[in-house]
């Protein structure tokens, strides 16, 4: 495992559309291996395979449950994510990125969604995820697609105090 560089704009990767992911080999493990581990040194909640200068369409996301903040973190790998349904109700909450370090921004995203996508092995899987689990399974969606959350946000800004769980 190593900790891989975090690209910054205006790096072309970032506006790149990613490479569905075809092989689950040894490569890619080492891959997922190396995102996660800069995923939690950055600190970040989530990380995407083109935050890494990787463009294939890989995420991956380590949160807590929002109701209940003593159960330890759960890590999600999804390669080839897509969200199959994005609930109608929506909320504004600020963003941050590793990609995009000093600025946070205000970002409309549905309250709800489901990712289906396939696990690092290639089986397939299905998340259903509310709340802030949502919103960073959006964020880094968005990053395989070539979209920052600065494209998004209804307003961005520097922050006078660090901010928390970057995605």
């Amino acid at each position: 495992m190593a900790l891989r560089e975090i690209i910054t704009p205006p790096d072309p990767v970032l506006r790149r559309k990613a490479r569905p992911v075809k092989n689950f080999d040894e490569k890619l493990q080492t891959l997922i291996e190396d995102m996660i581990e800069t995923m939690r040194a950055a600190p970040g909640v989530g990380l995407a395979a083109p935050q890494v200068s990787v463009s294939e369409q890989l995420i991956v996301v380590e949160y807590g449950d929002d109701e209940d903040e003593e159960a330890p973190p759960k890590l999600y790998v999804i390669a080839n994510p897509k969200i199959t349904r994005f609930d109608t109700e929506t909320e504004l909450g600020v963003e941050g990125c590793l990609s995009i370090p000093g600025l946070v921004g205000e970002v409309e995203r549905s309250l709800a969604v489901t990712v289906k996508g396939q696990n690092r092995r290639g089986q397939p899987m299905t998340v259903k995820a509310r709340g802030w689990l949502a919103r960073i399974f959006q964020h880094e969606i968005d990053h395989i697609e070539g979209v920052l959350f600065t494209d998004r946000a209804t307003r961005v800004w520097k922050p006078e105090e660090p901010v928390g769980d970057l995605a």
